[in-house]
């Protein structure tokens, strides 16, 4: 006779489930053909639906339970061919509720008592936990939402804030992004050096030259003497059309002195550009090319914004405006003109011409003028950059001085160009 002969089954399947009979899960024994022989009290309250499953197969219990047959199969493949079984996460209906357990199964083995060999597994109730993920999901996956709309909303600012920039002088910009919230900018009295220019006849050329080649001469020329104006530390007040006024000395300022010959300094770079640019416009239609008047003052000005409360400007209002623009209407072609009040300032160090006295509408006494020439100090004109050279058998000139790399890329290629093409010739004297 076997051990086993001498006890009784029933209190040995007992015992053996002593340990499940007070579980908190929902415990079961089954044996080796996968029939339940023994549930806990829990596995009763968790689901009442199934009543009396004693002798059941297992897998119809599952599948009474609504457990999906994927799971069922697999349940059934891992528990023969490795013994032990974990299913993370099983859905059931229970009522009119979702729950979700973990299903733990494992083969069972006793060499003193066969009955003992057979299947011990639980249902553990993870629908608490379950709810928690759920929400901690959604709620990463709103703050995801949230993330994408910032990075959204972030980009259309950085790309509103890029256009605005186009439109605002880079200082002025600046002066406005960086006030506090509700703090608009005081209108101010200050001592600025003004500058106008405009191009002679442009109203000519704009009626005879086709809209997209006009485009194209203004939005370079405006380009050129943009990108010439803030190298110099100018603030661009506005574009008229053809003109263009800056000042400098607000919003910051380097001097009175440093403020008029930068001014200077400018108008004269400007002039030289305008030079090297003549070929380049009358092959665009400009057949007599562009010639550029200018006009410079010094005096003290009102600065700050003015207009409506639906659209404001940051601009300089004052006589020495009014000035500037009455030099610039009196000068030469390719000239620049400046009141006395700015030659006091520069005369040390730029070569001026008296050329009138005039008395202006509006103003009280005589203004002398002068034509401006060049910087005394040679190292100081030689230090400028220069878009156009001409050598004995060469001609280079940068139409587009905002991207230099550029220009060299394609001056590189070029080079290239003329290499390959040396090489070819050489192959073919030979």
């Amino acid at each position: 006779m076997k051990i086993e002969d001498f006890f009784n089954q029933p209190n040995i399947v007992d015992l053996s489930f002593f340990n499940f009979r007070n579980a908190i899960t929902a415990a079961y024994f089954a044996n080796d053909a996968l029939q339940v022989q023994k549930v806990n009290d829990n596995f009763q309250s968790f689901f009442p639906v199934l009543g009396n499953i004693t002798n059941v197969y297992f897998p119809h219990v599952l599948e009474q339970l609504g457990v999906p047959g994927s799971q069922i199969e697999e349940f059934v493949t891992k528990i023969s061919e490795q013994g032990s079984v974990l299913i993370p996460e099983v859905h059931i209906i229970i009522g009119d509720e979702e729950r979700v357990f973990s299903l733990l199964s494992t083969r069972t083995h006793d060499e003193a008592f066969s009955y003992l060999n057979g299947v011990q597994g639980q249902f553990v109730d993870r629908t608490a936990e379950w709810n928690l993920k759920k929400e901690r999901e959604a709620l990463l996956e709103e703050k995801l939402r949230d993330r994408e709309v910032i990075e959204e909303k972030s980009r259309q600012l950085e790309d509103l804030a890029t256009k605005l920039a186009k439109y605002l002088s880079p200082q002025i910009y600046q002066s406005i992004f960086s006030e506090a919230p509700g703090q608009s900018k005081a209108h101010a009295r200050k001592n600025l050096t003004v500058f106008f220019s405009d191009i002679v006849q442009f109203t000519d050329l704009s009626d005879t030259l086709e809209p997209e080649r006009l485009a194209v001469v203004i939005n370079s020329y405006l380009s050129e003497m943009a990108s010439i104006a803030l190298d110099c530390g100018g603030t661009i007040d506005k574009f008229i059309g053809d003109a263009i006024l800056v000042f400098f000395g607000d919003p910051e300022s380097d001097g009175e002195m440093e403020d008029a010959l930068k001014c200077l300094e400018m108008a004269i770079r400007m002039q030289q550009r305008v030079s090297e640019l003549q070929k380049y416009w009358k092959k665009q239609g400009v057949s007599r090319g562009l010639h550029v008047r200018m006009g410079i003052t010094t005096g003290y000005c009102t600065v700050g914004n003015f207009g409506s409360e639906q659209r404001l400007d940051y601009t300089v209002l004052g006589s020495p405006v009014n000035l500037a623009a009455r030099l610039q209407a009196m000068a030469d072609p390719d000239g620049i003109l400046i009141d006395d009040a700015t030659h006091s300032l520069v005369n040390e160090q730029v070569d001026c011409e008296a050329a009138d006295e005039i008395m202006p509408k509006g103003f009280v006494r005589p203004v002398q003028i002068f034509r401006v020439g060049e910087f005394r100090d040679r190292d100081h004109v030689d230090q400028r950059q220069r878009l156009y050279r001409a050598g004995e058998r060469v001609e280079v000139n940068i139409i587009d001085s905002s991207d230099i790399r550029a220009a060299i890329a394609e001056l590189r290629a070029i080079q290239l160009e003329f290499e390959e093409r040396l090489e070819k010739t050489r192959v073919f004297q030979v």
